[in-house]
């Protein structure tokens, strides 16, 4: 499945704008969705993208987790922005996170046919994510 392309957005030190959730399933935050890489489908990932234009960086993360992951939720707090700059290949984005409470789980979703989704204890789920992207 390819995308539609996105416009993207820098913020004023140059770095690409993306949004993220951790998505939780309960109050204990002890289980975390993750989902499979569209590029790499071995690899598992946080669901996020890229921040729209005139789009609040928690709309993207909400917009983003529901397109990747198919979950609607409530933010209930944000993790804070985390930068990658990769330097070899010329791309530094900066990504706000923020940590979803799960409510609703849908059957059907943009992503569905091009990703899984699963639930991880956290520690597998850390695990999992520091694979590829430490």
């Amino acid at each position: 499945m390819v995308k539609e392309k996105q416009t993207r957005t820098y913020d004023r030190d140059g770095y690409r704008r993306r949004a993220a959730c951790l998505c939780v399933r309960s109050a204990d935050e002890s289980e975390i969705l993750l989902v499979t890489s569209s590029r790499m489908t071995d690899h598992w990932i946080v669901p996020g993208g890229g921040v729209e234009p005139n789009e609040d960086a928690s709309e993207a993360a909400i917009r983003e987790t529901e397109e990747e992951a198919g979950v609607r939720g409530v933010i209930k707090r944000c993790l804070g922005d985390f930068e990658v700059c990769d330097e070899k290949r010329e791309r530094k984005h900066r990504t706000s996170v923020y940590v979803l409470q799960v409510g609703e789980e849908l059957t059907e979703w943009e992503d569905c046919k091009a990703r899984l989704r699963r639930w991880f204890p956290l520690e597998e789920a850390l695990r999992l994510l520091a694979v590829h992207k430490p």
